[in-house]
């Protein structure tokens, strides 16, 4: 009996010292509750402005959620935990308006920002989240990347579909693939016109009668995802409106991409005509 009370007393003693270093209040997934329900600014060094929790962890988006549902399910959750608050409060220099809640289809409820759903990094993979104030989920595969208060530019990973509802390859031939691509802050697709040359749009009407078909794209390039370059964009000015260009290539929405994550306009008026710009796209001609 003697022996047996001292086993369990060593089992207690090390159950605690277990509970001392992996912390006793984390839920069942390893996560450490945000108990503050805050979601503040902080400098990250070379990224700039980062969003983080009130315990001071690192925000990301997922590139795969361009739509704005969550892409990162079963495995995923474990390296990128998803954030959650059913009492949100904002620090300085966010609004408010801009965060939302999604139900997932597993069922459980996600904090949003601008539409994308936002999550933590688990460098080990079982939940346990990466120290405050680190950043090193930063441009993990190419799909992972903190998430900033202004993104001028988005990277999104979706499945092409036409406007045609054919799906299509990065090389516009049918086929199911999942190709990157530049979006708006919004997740609006990005869209360059084959027929234009450096520098130069050869589409928009100088009255802009066909502008509502193919919409010239601007904004002020200043926060990016860290794999875009800041130098490869620059500025036409096309019948006295700005427009956007990328490697010369001049940048459109499609008038007809009505949700966030459509990207129909790769099929129109045939594929190929209009591709999605992303890091692949070649120098203008």
């Amino acid at each position: 009996m003697k022996t047996l009370c001292k086993l369990f007393s060593q089992i207690l003693f090390a159950a605690a010292i277990l509970c001392l270093s992996s912390g006793c209040d984390e839920d069942d997934d390893g996560i450490t509750p945000d108990a503050s329900g805050q979601v503040n600014l902080t400098n990250a060094s070379s990224l700039g402005e980062i969003l983080v929790d009130g315990n001071g962890n690192t925000l990301y988006y997922f590139t795969r959620d361009v739509d704005g549902e969550s892409a990162c399910s079963g495995t995923c959750i474990q390296s990128w935990p998803i954030y959650y608050s059913d009492d949100l409060e904002v620090g300085t220099g966010l609004d408010q308006a801009d965060f939302g809640t999604i139900t997932r289809a597993d069922g459980d409820m996600q904090t949003t920002y601008r539409g994308w759903p936002l999550y933590y990094y688990s460098p080990t993979s079982d939940g346990i989240l990466a120290a405050a104030g680190e950043t090193s989920g930063e441009a993990r595969n190419n799909v992972w990347y903190v998430v900033k208060p202004a993104y001028s530019l988005m990277l999104a990973n979706a499945q092409l579909v036409g406007h045609d509802g054919i799906n299509y390859t990065s090389d516009y031939t049918e086929g199911e693939a999942v190709t990157q691509y530049f979006t708006d802050v919004n997740g609006r697709t990005l869209y360059i016109f084959i027929n234009d040359t450096r520098d130069t749009n050869n589409f928009t009407s100088e009255d802009f009668s066909n502008d509502a078909v193919w919409p010239i794209f601007y904004v002020d390039v200043d926060e990016l995802p860290g794999t875009m370059d800041k130098d490869e964009f620059g500025v036409i000015s096309v019948f006295g409106r700005d427009q956007l260009t990328y490697r010369g290539w001049p940048l459109y929405y499609f008038g007809q991409d009505a949700q966030r994550g459509e990207n129909k306009g790769v099929s129109f008026p045939r594929p190929g005509i209009w591709p999605i710009a992303n890091l692949d796209t070649p120098e203008a001609p």
